[in-house]
């Protein structure tokens, strides 16, 4: 008797805890105190804004499932090499890059990407029939409302080290003056159409006068770059940024619709909110 009344108190016990430590409950799911917090630390937002975004998951999740919506493996690795492609990387080394940029591993990577791309079949589905293509106007108002968002430099001015021992690296930023044999080093400019979109943004978010992090190369080394001039910007006009703009508006007007779907999904959900992060 005493160890069948034992085991009644330690079960209460646990489901007290496991309550105690619940936030919300979405559907039948729930949003512990650590995702929060978790999300807030991530995201760098406040428990609101934290909260609402992860309320939106479990929402996303539940569409997806009863959607029968799945990605394949072979759907996430395309997504990975095709990736790798456009940062002229092999697929591992951009495992690499990641590793060292983020810190996440291939593993965390994929189910990310699974994630991304099960998401991105969601919304799909749901704005494929009410989103129209922008007009000529739309993209001509909105370049001259955002004219200096197109704005990019015509080059850039670099010095590329190069050594397949980062530490040599991660010495020469730390110290300029160091010098070693297995560095190598070339001033290159490099014209702001002619490189990736990813390099791109490593140049221009480096300031003059300073280094890249380090990133792999295609020797299977790694790299990295000083920052010795920008050329100045010179707008294209709205013919050279016509697709680009086009683009930010059906991702605005996709963006409009996915809000109005879930924000009408929440509202007829089973949402319990139990306590929230002190």
């Amino acid at each position: 008797m005493y160890k069948y009344l034992l085991s009644i108190v330690c079960v209460l016990s646990l489901s007290a805890e496991m309550v105690d430590g619940v936030a919300v409950v979405v559907k039948e799911k729930a949003i512990t105190l650590y995702d929060i917090k978790k999300e807030m630390r991530d995201s760098k937002t406040d428990m609101r804004v934290a909260t609402n975004t992860l309320i939106r998951q479990k929402l996303e999740e539940s569409e997806i499932k009863s959607r029968r919506i799945s990605v394949s493996p072979s759907e996430v690795y395309d997504e990975i090499k095709e990736k790798a492609k456009r940062n002229n990387l092999s697929v591992n080394e951009f495992y690499e890059a990641i590793l060292n940029a983020k810190g996440i591993s291939s593993e965390e990577l994929k189910v990310k990407i699974k994630q991304t791309l099960l998401s991105k079949k969601l919304y799909a589905a749901i704005a494929y029939s009410q989103v129209s293509m922008p007009t000529d106007s739309e993209v001509n108002e909105y370049y001259e409302l955002n004219k200096a968002n197109f704005t990019n430099p015509s080059s850039f001015t670099v010095v590329v080290y190069q050594a397949n021992d980062k530490a040599l690296l991660v010495e020469k930023i730390q110290n300029p003056m160091f010098n070693s044999a297995e560095v190598k080093f070339q001033e290159r400019v490099l014209p702001y159409n002619r490189i990736s979109p990813e390099l791109a943004g490593l140049l221009q978010n480096t300031p003059i006068n300073s280094f890249t992090p380090i990133v792999p190369n295609a020797q299977g080394g790694h790299m990295c770059f000083y920052i010795k001039d920008i050329e100045s910007a010179e707008a294209g006009g709205v013919d050279s940024v016509r697709d680009q703009i086009g683009n930010i508006i059906v991702a605005q007007k996709r963006e409009q619709v996915l809000g109005d779907y879930f924000a009408r999904l929440r509202d007829n959900a089973d949402i319990k909110m139990i306590r929230m992060p002190k």
